[in-house]
């Protein structure tokens, strides 16, 4: 059974985190929504180390960056999973993120997590992952 996860308005590295704790004890979860989730900061410094993290590196030997907002989440929840270890890579293959809802699981009831919504945070200054998509030439 897959848990789904709606990521409207949740903070990426907190459902990060979440996610990839649960998928290292076995659970298979899929993200629906990640061109919604916000990541906390101003405007200009979140888009700035985005930018960053695109452009450093070659284009031949890498670090390679994704531009997808699917791709950034799933890449983020990477990094919060030993992800070159058997145990990590297993978890990796249990983690599903989506651009919206897909039509498989159009009818399931999507969880909620409060303790990762954007009402924690004390500043209103945010910015979605599909605005930090489309600054960086992702076209979803």
């Amino acid at each position: 059974m897959v848990t789904v996860i709606d990521g409207d308005g949740l903070l990426v590295g907190r459902l990060s985190s979440v996610v990839a704790k649960r998928a290292l004890a076995g659970e298979e979860i899929a993200v629906i929504n990640a061109e919604k989730t916000v990541i906390s900061g101003s405007r200009a410094r979140v888009l700035g180390n985005y930018k960053h993290k695109r452009e450093r590196g070659s284009r031949e030997g890498g670090p390679f960056f994704p531009r997808r907002p699917d791709h950034i989440l799933k890449r983020t929840i990477r990094g919060m999973v030993p992800y070159k270890r058997q145990r990590g890579v297993e978890a990796m293959k249990r983690i599903k993120v989506y651009v919206g809802i897909p039509c498989e699981l159009d009818g399931i009831a999507a969880e909620k997590l409060a303790d990762a919504h954007k009402a924690r945070l004390n500043t209103p200054a945010c910015v979605t992952l599909g605005t930090v998509s489309s600054f960086l030439g992702a076209k979803f």
